[in-house]
């Protein structure tokens, strides 16, 4: 028979005032002790592999709460928060808004695997602010989207062929773990072991900002219309609408992978910012309002390949989950032009605080910037040119980043531990909390180059 869940520590847990079931790790209270007792049930100790600082070095910090532009990790560190959940925190941490609409809909009841108002109204909040959705399907993560994706684009064209970018990432789906080389036109071949050949065999891999010619077999190109998983990388003037015309020259379809920057960028995402309309449209994090969520959204005659009216299999038991659909529309409901324009304000505030802080300390970088998101290169490899490509991304400095992570880190900020994120404000980075970020950043980098 099996026990209750029990605590971390008896004795420890229950004086520091946690519980068994909703623990936060105030009972043991040490960033290394938790993490290497993760790692004893959970492989690596982490559930997504950057997290586990493989590139920065180091231990990993251990979230125990957040509230606004704070994390706050079990030892009682208070960190400025510049990660956001890698994007899906838009209006900060524990926002008022959406936590009542998960209190409110977890009294409900939690899943039900029957369709619900709240799925239906996500599905049209979408539509009305991306005009390229006529229909949408939801599922429970980016992952999952672009999987579904993949299916429906060659179900619907009866077409194999899938292209992607290099430097793109569109989550952990088989067909689009692809590595390719510089070539044009390189058949992908697999980017992690325990994918087989065959699996990336009819994808081609090439380079972003180049719009390639297709041929009659390629069933749909995927494209981040921003790269925000090589640094920051903005498409260049034409990329995008070579890209569709070229998709529209052979039949193929685009598909735009927005999710990350589908209700960050804007309310219509990159597609609305650069007008150019894709076929499909991928979405997750913000539209979740912090809970795990995805959706596909397209036009109306491809969205309809799906099951139940077409013969492209889609299912999930939690998919339309009503806790992420309430956050969502929580989320979305309080995103208007105004607060993107402050968004897009603070962005370009952050970037230039960052990049004179690294001036003033001697530190090559630079932190371009696209609407509301930012960008990170460390290095003199480009001179004053920002990355346009993978290869140029590349050349950023790595050891020089995990240096300047672990200056910050230890100096209250906590940036993504990886070279190529980017970094995220939100509606909970006032004014009050940036200066404390510019006194915090310039504190930390003082003297580290010496």
């Amino acid at each position: 028979m099996n026990s209750p869940i029990p605590f971390c520590d008896a004795n420890a847990c229950v004086a520091a005032g946690c519980t068994a079931t909703v623990c936060r790790g105030i009972g043991l209270a040490s960033n290394q002790v938790l993490f290497d007792r993760s790692a004893l049930v959970i492989p690596g100790g982490v559930n997504s592999s950057i997290r586990a600082f493989k590139a920065v070095g180091g231990t990993p910090y251990v979230v125990s709460r957040a509230e606004g532009a704070f994390v706050y990790d079990v030892e009682g560190n208070e960190l400025i928060d510049l990660v956001q959940s890698y994007g899906a925190i838009i209006l900060g941490h524990a926002h008022p808004k959406v936590t009542e609409a998960i209190r409110n809909a977890a009294g409900d009841g939690t899943s039900y695997g029957a369709p619900t108002p709240r799925e239906m109204k996500l599905a049209e909040a979408i539509s009305e602010r991306v005009p390229s959705c006529e229909r949408v399907r939801f599922m429970n993560s980016g992952t999952e989207a672009t999987s579904t994706a993949v299916r429906l684009a060659r179900g619907a064209t009866g077409r194999k062929r899938i292209v992607t970018f290099h430097g793109n990432f569109h989550g952990a789906t088989d067909a689009l773990l692809a590595a390719g080389g510089s070539g044009l036109a390189t058949l992908g071949l697999p980017g992690t072991a325990g994918v087989p050949e065959e699996a990336v065999a009819n994808t081609w891999v090439l380079p972003y900002n180049v719009v390639p010619t297709l041929d009659n077999d390629v069933a749909a190109v995927f494209v981040e219309p921003v790269a925000a998983n090589m640094g920051l990388v903005s498409p260049a003037p034409g990329f995008l609408e070579g890209l569709r015309a070229e998709c529209d020259r052979v039949g193929a379809l685009l598909v735009f992978d927005e999710v990350i920057t589908g209700f960050r960028l804007g309310s219509g995402g990159a597609q609305a910012k650069y007008d150019v309309k894709p076929d499909l449209t991928c979405f997750g994090k913000v539209i979740g309002g912090g809970l795990p969520i995805g959706a596909v959204g397209g036009r109306r005659d491809v969205m309809e390949n799906l099951t139940p009216l077409g013969s492209v299999f889609h299912a999930g038991t939690l998919a339309g989950n009503p806790l992420a659909t309430a956050a969502g529309l929580a989320a979305l409901n309080e995103l208007s032009d105004d607060v993107y324009m402050e968004l897009s304000a603070r962005a370009r505030f952050t970037s230039a605080m960052l990049r004179d802080a690294c001036s003033g300390a001697g530190i090559p970088a630079q932190f371009p910037v696209v609407g509301t998101l930012i960008g990170m290169y460390f290095g003199n490899e480009l001179g004053t040119k920002t990355p346009t490509n993978f290869a140029e991304a590349q050349t950023t400095d790595e050891a020089l980043y995990a240096k300047v992570f672990h200056a910050l880190l230890s100096g209250g900020v906590a940036l993504a531990p990886g070279a190529y994120e980017a970094v995220f404000v939100g509606l909970s980075h006032t004014d009050s909390v940036l200066d404390q970020l510019a006194v915090r950043v310039s504190t930390a980098l003082k003297g580290l180059m010496n």
